[in-house]
């Protein structure tokens, strides 16, 4: 199959070299298809009889009957500019050109019963909204020809439900500034959701008061995600590419909260993005962005605290499509290529504002600013073929393949690089056949995914800390890692699933849609971090010493075990079944009525055996620190057949629509859903890996001036001859355990998910429509790491009443005697989110040839964990944490976008945000009174107490050439990047005993750019 595709692909490459690039005509499945139906309301001499379906760039024509009421149903269209053949007992008639977005629940209802004059066909423009008309629904009189045009107008209304999201249409993609090309960077349009580059340009999408692993992304109705690594979309884990070529994009919606019931494996933001194909006509386009360190202003970091020579940047991004017919309306070909060629800066630099000037000279050298580099391939193809009015076949394959020299801004030296490499490869192939009262859409998809960072330095890695007391509490701050890297993985994924989704319309009223997919998937793993060994330095620990680097408290190196294959495969298997009614109870009221059910199958957790290596470890007579402990840890012992699959994932999708008028100008929408995710497979795994390669951790007496170990197997005394591999085998053959960790799964897993409700008001004011709405969800079982060691009285915290300084201190020294720690997986992460949000949109259309797309929402979220982090080994158990504003969601947001073709001929966009600056948390460890207490506090902000700011614009201007077509031209094109040049700081003092905390600590802006100047070019026909 695999082979077929890319024969399929060659074949499109080598049909599209008779012609020339494309115009824009998306194409969805079930989940991102658009639906229309409505009533067309005819003298009763002459009633509708049939209604058809033209999509304008492709010919391609759907066909369903009328009932006796007029009353018809599309329940599957792909997204694009449409028109209507109504065909009635004595004549036909044609509506003007409409659209349907991506993912449109659409009605529309008609009034041929009376006689007006036809109105003068608009034309179009391709990726433009057709020119609206005067909203009167009138026609000429019955027994006309198909001359005349009916006028559809703005009377489409939305039938949505409580779906809260924004659609991203051609035009925005194609106008609004970036820098990147990355089509999910206007993804934060949408109320809640936020688009987040790093200083690797490393991008990731976050809502619902979630982290990016939530979120999922659908292309041509195929789920993208990951099921081995974080950031909810395969390739996506630490990497500066593009998960798609942003020429093959047709349009995309996002949906930040109460998705239908099609949906699956998310619980925050739902992305489904439609792709494009050819058309009746030969299109091509090709392009050349280009900027470098000439065309951007200094970053802070180049002037503060002395100014320094610019950091070598370029960003070469450039690609190519054609699109075109094999056979006029019966077969089209699509093929796009993009690239890009990086050089980006980052900032390393110690933790808390600590001074570079305390630090000795030796290693002065490591901070600074430095350059990394990027080289990205992305290639997509797709075949579509109507053999006949009722069926459409397509088949598509994408190509990914990147590498570079990737770091980020930290405490992480440039010798501490990693090299990256990721490959992803897919497939599918699509047949929707439509029937009188029913479509049928069955896919089969094929995905082969690989992630294999490795260091670019090999050595040994020495990391510094700095220990203070302040007062009666002490604060550890992190300085540097310099020497080898130790980022070495083989991560991925790779089979086949098989979906259909069957949709029924005979029965009036209801749209009936089932679906089911099954999916058999391979997981692979293989974790060989800190193959270079680390040591780590409390420079603070000897006294008398100003900086002590000679003694390590802490010495961690991996090493593969004999009798083990590091290599950890699960071959899971996934299916899930749906049911969704969009009811029509009334003229004024739909309801959508869904409901879900999910499972999936991971051998490696669930057949997994706890060696008795381990269970003897943890055993009374090894350890009688769990004795008396908070938990039992048989829970977490595997005999390989008591652990069970999670079959509650039940998940009831509802939501409402009230139209207040006839017209469907002003409605009320709501809903409630529930939404299962899934356990990452990177997080379950450890457990497996641990018996094949083992991470060794040992602790050296009195080198660890906070948390002294008791001298045990793996807490010795420090000898120098640890730094040779001959030291290391020592130590780890004279440790029963070896020092490595144990790491074990509670054998109650369950599935991490979220409750959403949705209650807002929609109003269409021409041309402008507003939404106002209230969204509530609130994520429960998120997956997080516990630390299992105890003290000999099973407690996790003492106060030692000898010590009069004393803090609280995990129990990390406390570990089974020869072992390092005792780590357990298990479920309890919890988020909260409420929002009130107002957003505005005008749709660009020919006739009025601007559009704004804006959005403010106000958000009060929390959570009983630090946003993004998974381990928790600060308290015995979550429910210790106390419940917090949450790190990672501003208070307020808001994003406005717009566009518009002035007289000139120059196309003006922007794209202006603005943010509430970012929530600190951070640990209090006092003596007196012995507590340790989580506390946090908003960071100062920037400028006018905003936390980021960024004003960009474009201009483009199409030049005509008269070449080849009456559509050839060239194209030039200016970005203005942070036009304010404003600096969005990124590091602040996150120590609550520091009299500068919560103020900037560093000039480092990490992916926040400095106003930036890019140039492009490029030529279409």
């Amino acid at each position: 199959m695999t082979k077929m595709m890319l024969r399929a692909a060659a074949l499109s490459l080598t049909a599209l070299s008779g012609g020339v690039l494309f115009a824009p005509a998306p194409a969805a499945a079930q989940v991102g298809q658009a639906s229309l139906r409505g009533t067309i309301t005819a003298p009763a001499d002459n009633p509708v009889v049939e209604v058809t379906a033209v999509e304008v760039a492709t010919g391609l024509r759907r066909t369903v009957p009328a009932d006796a009421a007029g009353s018809y149903n599309f329940a599957s269209l792909r997204a694009g500019t449409y028109r209507l053949e109504i065909r009635q007992r004595t004549g036909t008639r044609n509506s003007d050109s409409f659209t349907l977005r991506v993912g449109q629940s659409a009605g529309l209802d008609l009034d041929l019963s009376s006689a007006a004059t036809p109105p003068a066909a608009q034309p179009t423009t391709p990726g433009a909204e057709p020119a609206p008309t005067a909203d009167t629904g009138a026609t000429p009189a019955a027994g006309g020809t198909g001359d005349e045009i009916v006028v559809t107008g703005n009377r489409i209304r939305s039938l949505s439900g409580g779906q809260v999201g924004s659609n991203i249409t051609q035009r925005l993609i194609e106008q609004l500034p970036q820098n990147n090309r990355n089509f999910l960077a206007f993804a934060d349009l949408a109320p809640g959701v936020r688009f987040i580059e790093d200083a690797s340009g490393a991008s990731r999408i976050q809502g619902g008061g979630q982290d990016s692993r939530t979120v999922n992304v659908f292309v041509d109705g195929v789920s993208q995600k990951d099921y081995v690594l974080k950031n909810g979309i395969t390739g996506q884990d630490s990497s500066p590419g593009n998960p798609f070529p942003q020429l093959g994009i047709g349009e995309y919606q996002v949906l930040s909260s109460n998705y239908k019931a099609e949906f699956d494996q998310v619980s925050s933001v739902a992305i489904t993005a439609v792709t494009k194909s050819g058309t009746n006509e030969f299109h091509g386009e090709g392009f050349f962005d280009y900027t470098n360190q000439k065309l951007r202003d200094r970053r802070p970091s180049e002037i503060f605290p002395t100014t320094i020579p610019k950091v070598d940047t370029s960003n070469k991004q450039f690609g190519a499509a054609l699109g075109g017919p094999i056979i006029k309306d019966k077969a089209h070909f699509f093929f796009t290529y993009e690239g890009k060629r990086i050089t980006s800066p980052y900032d390393v630099r110690p933790e808390n504002g600590y001074p570079v000037a305390s630090i000795p000279e030796q290693y002065r050298d490591d901070f600074g600013t430095f350059a990394q580099r990027f080289k990205e391939d992305l290639y997509f193809g797709k075949i579509d073929i109507v053999p006949t009015d009722n069926d459409l076949i397509e088949l598509s394959a994408k190509y990914r393949n990147e590498s570079g020299l990737q770091n980020a801004t930290g405490i992480n030296a440039a010798s501490t690089s990693t090299l990256n490499k990721v490959v992803d490869k897919r497939g599918l192939l699509r047949w929707q056949h439509t029937g009188n009262t029913w479509i049928n859409d069955a896919r089969v998809s094929y995905e082969d995914v690989v992630f294999s960072p490795t260091p670019a330095t090999d050595g040994i890695t020495q990391f510094f800390q700095a220990t203070q007391r302040i007062g009666s509490g002490t604060q550890r701050t992190d300085l540097l890692r310099a020497g080898a890297g130790g980022n070495f993985q083989t991560k991925g994924q790779k089979g086949w699933t098989v979906q259909d989704d069957f949709t029924f319309t005979g029965l009036q009223g209801h749209t009936i849609k089932v679906g089911a997919k099954a999916k058999w998937v391979k997981l692979n793993t293989r974790e060989q971090n800190l193959t270079n060994p680390q040591y780590t330095y409390d420079v603070n620990a000897i006294p008398g010493v100003a900086f002590n680097d000679t003694l390590p408290y802490q010495l961690q190196f991996g090493a593969a075990v004999a009798a083990g294959n590091p290599n950890v495969r699960s071959n899971n298997f996934q299916i899930g079944f749906y049911a969704q009614d969009d009811w029509d109870v009334t003229d004024h009221l739909t309801l959508n009525l869904g409901l879900r059910w999910d499972y999936e199958r991971t051998p490696a957790y669930l057949d997994y055996a706890t060696s008795a290596e381990n269970v003897a470890a943890v055993s009374p007579a090894n350890y009688g620190n769990l004795t008396g402990a908070d938990y039992d840890i048989n829970d977490y012992i595997s005999t390989g057949n008591n652990r069970k699959a999670f079959k509650g994932a039940w998940q009831p999708r509802l939501g409402f629509t009230y139209r207040f008028d006839e017209a469907g100008r002003f409605s009320m929408f709501g809903g409630y859903g529930r939404s299962y995710d899934r356990n990452q497979f990177d997080f379950l795994q450890q457990e497996v890996s641990q018996g094949a390669y083992q991470v060794r951790t040992f602790n050296f007496i009195g080198n660890d001036s906070l948390n002294p170990c008791v001298p045990s197997q793996t807490c010795i005394a420090w000898d120098p001859v640890y730094l040779t591999e001959a030291g290391r085998q020592q130590l780890a053959t004279s440790a029963s355990g070896g020092g490595r960790a144990i790491v074990m799964m509670n054998n109650d897993l369950k599935l991490p998910y979220s409750d959403q409700f949705s209650l807002g008001l929609r109003g269409r004011f021409s041309p402008v429509e507003l939404e106002l709405g209230f969204t509530h969800i609130e994520s429960n079982d998120g997956f997080a790491f516990l630390l299992g060691n105890r003290r000999p009285d099973g407690s996790f915290f003492f106060n030692d009443p000898a010590n009069p300084t004393d803090v609280p201190q995990s129990p990390f020294s406390f570990s089974p005697n020869g072992f390092g720690s005792i780590i357990l997986g298990t479920n309890g992460l919890k988020t909260n989110s409420d929002a009130v949000y107002f957003k505005l949109t005008k749709t660009y259309s020919a006739a009025s040839p601007w559009s704004i797309d804006a959005t403010y929402t106000y958000t009060q979220a929390d959570e009983n964990r630090q946003f993004g982090e998974t381990y928790s080994l600060d308290f015995a158990q979550l429910s210790d944490y106390p419940t917090l504003r949450s790190s990672g969601v501003p208070r307020h947001r808001f994003v406005i976008a717009g566009s518009v073709d002035t007289p000139i001929g120059v196309t003006i966009s922007t794209k202006f945000q603005i943010e509430s600056p970012i929530y600190l948390k951070a640990f209090i460890d006092n003596s007196d009174p012995f507590s340790r207490t989580l506390v946090g506090r908003e960071a100062d902000g920037l400028g006018d107490l905003w936390g980021r700011r960024q004003l960009d614009f474009a201009f483009t201007k199409y030049v005509p050439l008269g070449l080849i077509s009456d559509q050839t031209r060239i194209r030039m094109r200016l970005d203005i990047l942070n036009v304010m040049n404003d600096r969005n700081y990124v590091d602040f003092n996150n120590s609550p005993l520091d009299p500068n905390y919560g103020r900037r600590s560093t000039y480092s802006t990490g992916g926040n750019a400095p106003r930036t100047v890019k140039l492009s070019a490029g030529f279409s026909f």
